[in-house]
C-alpha cells in the first residue's frame, strides 16, 4: 500500500476534528484534510486544490513552535455555537482545551529535527492523538545518508524508532510497511512527559551524526513493520475515536489499544539500540 492511500484510510478511520501537517511540499497529503488544518513548510509550492479551513505557515517547524500559541487556528473558543459554525468541537474549551487529533510529519529528514518535531507535536497531543512520521524505513544505506546524494531520500529519521523504544517505551510506536519508505504511527502521547526534552542533547549525541550511516538490518528488512492493510482493518481505530469522544483515561485507553495491536501481531519487543 502506498503512503497516501494509507493516509486516506487514516483520515476516514480517525475522523479527526483538526489536522496538523509539517512538510507540506506540493500539498498532496494536505489535500486529504477536510477539517480545520495547519500546514507548515518554509518552501511550500501548492499545486492542487485544498478543501479545508486552512492556516498555511511559511516557516520551519522549529520557528513555528516558538509562537505563543502555534495551534491557535484549531482551538475551540468559549462560545459553543460559534465553534459549531467554525467547524470546531463545541465544548472543548470547557473539557480541557483543544488537542491535536491527527498530525503528519514529513519535515527535515534528519534525526534531530524529527525528534524535535515529535517533542513539539506531543505538547499539543493526548493519548488518542495519532502522530504519523514519514520516511522511517529507508530501502538502502544511500537513502539513509544525512548528506543527500540520491533522488529518493529518507535521511536518518529511522533513528526515531529505537529512541522512542528506549526512552519512551510506554508509547505505541507502530512501524507500517507502506511504499515507498514506510511510516511510523505513534499513539499514547503524553504532553506531561519531559524525558526527551530533558535528555535531548545526550540522545542526539548518542545517535551519531556522521555518514555513512550504519543502518540496522531490522530497518532495511522491515522486520518489525506491520502490514498497512492489517492495521487499517484493526478495531483499534473505533476504540481510539470512542476513547477520545468519552475522554477515557490514558491508562485504560492505552491498554485497549495495546491489546488491539497484539491481535495483529505487533511485537512489543522493539530494538532499543541505534546500531542494533
Amino acid at each position: 500500500m502506498e503512503r497516501h492511500e494509507f493516509l486516506t484510510h487514516l483520515h476516514r478511520l480517525v475522523r479527526p476534528r483538526n489536522y496538523l501537517e509539517i512538510g507540506v511540499q506540493k500539498g498532496k497529503s494536505l489535500a486529504l484534510s477536510h477539517v480545520p488544518s495547519i500546514g507548515v513548510d518554509p518552501e511550500f509550492v501548492i499545486n492542487r486544490a485544498l478543501r479545508c479551513d486552512l492556516h498555511l505557515v511559511r516557516s520551519t517547524s522549529d520557528d513555528f513552535f516558538t509562537h505563543r500559541d502555534p495551534i491557535r487556528h484549531l482551538r475551540s473558543g468559549r462560545n459553543p455555537l460559534r465553534n459549531l459554525a467554525r467547524g470546531r468541537p463545541m465544548f472543548d474549551h470547557y473539557r480541557g482545551g483543544t488537542r491535536l487529533d491527527l498530525a503528519f510529519v514529513d519535515g527535515m529528514h534528519l534525526f534531530e529535527f524529527a525528534l524535535r518535531d515529535f517533542m513539539n507535536v506531543e505538547r499539543f497531543a493526548d493519548w488518542w492523538s495519532v502522530i504519523v512520521f514519514d520516511d522511517v524505513l529507508p530501502r538502502n544505506v544511500d537513502e539513509a545518508a544525512r548528506e543527500r546524494h540520491t533522488t529518493d531520500w529518507t535521511g536518518d529519521v529511522y533513528k526515531l524508532i529505537p529512541t522512542l523504544a528506549r526512552h519512551r517505551p510506554e508509547l505505541l510506536a507502530i512501524q507500517v510497511d507502506t511504499q515507498p519508505t514506510g511510516l511510523l504511527v505513534i499513539l499514547g502521547a503524553d504532553p506531561a512527559n519531559h524525558v526527551l526534552r530533558d535528555y535531548y542533547e545526550a540522545i542526539v549525541a548518542e545517535a551519531g551524526l556522521d555518514d555513512p550511516q550504519p543502518v540496522p538490518s531490522w530497518v532495511l528488512n522491515r522486520d518489525a513493520a506491520v502490514s498497512p492493510e492489517a492495521l487499517i482493518a484493526s478495531p483499534l481505530w473505533a476504540d481510539l475515536v470512542g476513547g477520545r469522544r468519552w475522554r477515557r483515561g490514558r491508562d485504560a485507553g492505552r491498554r485497549q489499544l495495546q491489546a488491539r495491536l497484539e491481535a495483529i501481531g505487533l511485537s512489543p519487543a522493539l530494538p532499543v539500540a541505534i546500531d542494533a
